[in-house]
């Protein structure tokens, strides 16, 4: 069984990172966009387009399940995606860790770009999922294009500056873009002692090996990689090594690569 993730960028590794290491035989077919990345200042009609489009691209390829590791995605396009499938191809969308932070904290900071800051949506997950917490957005200018970049001085300086503009005696912090896990060790220490991260990647790879395997069909494979860059067979990009999960994965292809 092949499962697709779709993103623009980096921001689909940290939730693959976490399928193959709970299922290290699981088939990833890895689906970014060089050529219209960013997709969130795009318009919502554009991103629905381009998501559906990738969406039947991982059909084609052989994909049963589609993961949506991007909050840009999730909430423009998550439905148009479900409906277009089918009940018979289970699809996977991603939302913050809001709820679960308002859970154990009594202030929570919101990081996430400028535009999903700014949003409507996140206004929502906010008064739907913070209970009593106080919840506060921190816009994190310009870190998600430096992952992007594999670029460490910019990303050093833009977690500086979201640290330095999170409220004081903040208890936890969600990782509002699907990028940031792939700094967490950075963004943790540039915290205060004692702050706890939530990021939704791990949730997201295990809700997807829940709806995978409730389809009763065999999921074992060869622990292949495959990444369709905007429609073109790819690696991945050499930004990706700057990171854990790159690598993690970067060295699968490598190894199917040398092996074939």
């Amino acid at each position: 069984m092949i499962v697709a993730l779709i993103d623009s960028g980096l921001g689909l590794l940290p939730t693959a990172a976490w399928l193959r290491k709970l299922r290290p035989d699981l088939d990833l077919l890895l689906l970014n966009d060089p050529d219209g990345a960013p997709w969130g200042p795009k318009s919502e009609q554009w991103v629905i387009d381009r998501v559906l489009d990738t969406a039947r691209l991982a059909l084609n390829e052989g994909a049963e399940v589609i993961v949506l590791p991007c909050n840009t995605a999730s909430v423009t396009a998550l439905e148009h995606v479900r409906a277009m499938v089918g009940p018979e191809v289970p699809v996977i969308g991603t939302v913050p860790a809001i709820k679960p932070a308002a859970a154990a904290c009594a202030k929570v900071a919101v990081w996430a770009t400028a535009a999903t800051t700014g949003s409507a949506y996140q206004a929502g997950l906010i008064a739907q999922f913070g209970g009593d917490a106080e919840v506060t957005g921190v816009a994190c200018h310009g870190l998600a294009d430096a992952i992007d970049r594999g670029d460490l001085p910019v990303i050093a300086e833009a977690i500086a500056d979201a640290a330095a503009r999170t409220p004081a005696d903040t208890e936890g912090i969600v990782l509002g873009c699907t990028h940031y896990p792939l700094v967490l060790d950075d963004i943790l220490a540039a915290l205060p002692t004692g702050v706890r991260v939530f990021d939704s990647a791990e949730a997201v790879a295990g809700q997807t090996l829940r709806r995978m395997d409730a389809l009763g069909r065999p999921a074992a494979g060869v622990g292949a990689v495959r990444i369709l860059a905007s429609g073109r067979t790819a690696q991945l990009p050499s930004a990706a090594a700057a990171f854990e999960s790159g690598r993690l994965l970067g060295a699968t292809c490598e190894d199917r690569l040398t092996a074939s």
